[in-house]
């Protein structure tokens, strides 16, 4: 059960909260010009390779995750939410629908609470600061207890910059000393809860009283089918499946693979930096995974290959980049076929129709991750076509290394950002990429236009008796 929160921790949230009001009455004057300026010099500053390896380095030493070389590339998602933030309106009339007599204005949600998870110390508060002030909010960041130095320094970047521009520093605050029920109180004080993280944050979020985005989890799943290129589909899971030691709930976990490109597929693999686990190490990875009831042990989560393999008792060359085991089996008692969120993968098998492929990934998707994300590497319109209605997820990348796809990337049109909404299926409110939009208020306003109601006949079509309708 949860403590109670203590008087010093109601004092420091009280003196946020006074900050965040003082902060978000001066910010709601801005215009346009004004808060495009701030996000580039927040965005410059928190996002300069310097700085970004500086906090990268900080965070796997104090929290323990992921890989210092691929972490470094997170800076490119800065890049990316500043260009998309850049792009929008937030100041006024953003949009103008003549035909329909509508016009629609931006207004700030207020103060922001958002809640940072461990993996992402400083990237989740650098996009959400950039949405957030182009907006006109203000954000109170709630860190991870395990990253929560990193977690501040990089928001005292960010308010340095905001000094320097003349701008309130409060507009971004921290809390310093984080707790379950110093983050209860946050969200129920705040006027909008965004959540990334795990579950038991989201279901917080929602049980707060506040309006919440939250992000579901992911167990990502990538289908090759007939069409496919085993050396390219090898190389984006690769890539999804390292990219901070498949620390993401986009990096790839499993592989559907048609039968006849099976071998080949798996050979490729290899290739690229893969190790093929034999039957007695992928028992020792299974146990050192997860406890005998199914849950996935923490300190298997976000680390090397070799520490992985270290932990289940054998050992693996140096230069492997991550692990793969052969599985046959899906379900709740099948382990290797739920989300691993480290550096392993599992393989797959189907055989005939694609029909049988499709049958697969729902049975994966029943065991979790419902909502997230898929893909699938084919040049069958017909294919994916029938995955995109038959998957039960928010988001599917043809083609692409998911990790680095789902979230918005330079060749491909979706939303940059790190909270990705799942939908209804993972218990989220929205089925898309929490973006700009996200973090404004907006307000319709209607003029009289030329009557548009189509006769009865029209909007009835066979069932229109006109014996029973109105005079």
């Amino acid at each position: 059960m949860a403590k109670e929160i203590t008087e010093e921790q109601l004092k420091e949230l009280d003196e946020l909260f006074e900050k965040a009001e003082k902060a978000r009455q001066i910010i709601e004057t801005y215009d346009q010009e004004k808060v495009d300026r701030l996000i580039q010099a927040v965005g410059w500053a928190i996002g300069n390779k310097k700085v970004v390896k500086e906090l990268a380095d900080m965070a796997i030493e104090e929290s323990g995750l992921g890989d210092p070389e691929s972490r470094l590339n997170k800076r490119f998602k800065v890049r990316g939410v500043l260009r998309d933030a850049l792009r929008g309106k937030s100041v006024g009339c953003i949009e103008e629908i003549p035909e329909k007599g509508i016009k629609k204005y931006a207004k700030p949600v207020g103060i922001i609470a958002s809640l940072v998870p461990t993996t992402n110390p400083v990237l989740t508060p650098a996009g959400q600061a950039i949405y957030g002030i182009k907006a006109r909010d203000v954000l109170i960041f709630s860190p991870h207890p395990r990253a929560k130095n990193t977690t501040f320094k990089g928001v005292e970047i960010m308010r340095e910059a905001l000094r320097r521009e003349g701008a309130p520093e409060d507009i971004l605050q921290c809390v310093t000393n984080p707790s379950v029920a110093m983050t209860n109180e946050l969200m129920r004080r705040a006027n909008l809860v965004i959540a990334t993280g795990g579950k038991p944050m989201v279901k917080a979020a929602y049980s707060s009283g506040t309006p919440a985005y939250g992000s579901g989890a992911g167990n990502a799943t990538m289908i090759f089918d007939n069409t496919a290129i085993p050396e390219e589909a090898a190389h984006n899971s690769m890539l999804s499946k390292t990219s901070d030691f498949g620390s993401g709930c986009s990096a790839d976990g499993n592989l559907i693979i048609y039968d006849e490109i099976y071998d080949e597929t798996l050979d490729c693999l290899e290739k690229e930096g893969g190790y093929r686990a034999n039957a007695e190490e992928k028992e020792l990875l299974r146990k050192a995974m997860w406890d005998e009831e199914g849950h996935r042990k923490s300190d298997t989560v976000a680390v090397s290959p070799q520490k992985l393999a270290e932990a289940a008792g054998f050992s693996i060359p140096s230069d492997k980049k991550f692990i793969f085991v052969e599985e046959d089996n899906i379900g709740k008692d099948y382990p290797f076929s739920s989300e691993k969120l480290t550096t392993l993968l599992a393989t797959f098998k189907y055989s005939g129709e694609f029909e049988n492929a499709l049958d697969r990934m729902r049975a994966i998707y029943e065991v979790g991750g419902k909502g997230h994300s898929c893909g699938i590497f084919s040049f069958d319109e017909d294919h994916i076509n029938r995955l995109a209605m038959a998957a039960p997820v928010s988001r599917i990348m043809v083609r692409q290394p998911q990790s680095k796809a789902n979230s918005g990337s330079a060749t491909n049109g979706m939303p940059m950002t790190s909270s990705m909404g799942c939908g209804t299926w993972g218990g989220n409110i929205v089925s898309e990429n929490i973006a700009l939009k996200h973090y404004m208020n907006t307000t319709w306003v209607s003029v009289p236009i030329e009557k548009d109601m189509p006769s009865d006949k029209e909007l009835f079509g066979e069932f229109y008796d006109p014996e029973l309708a109105e005079n």
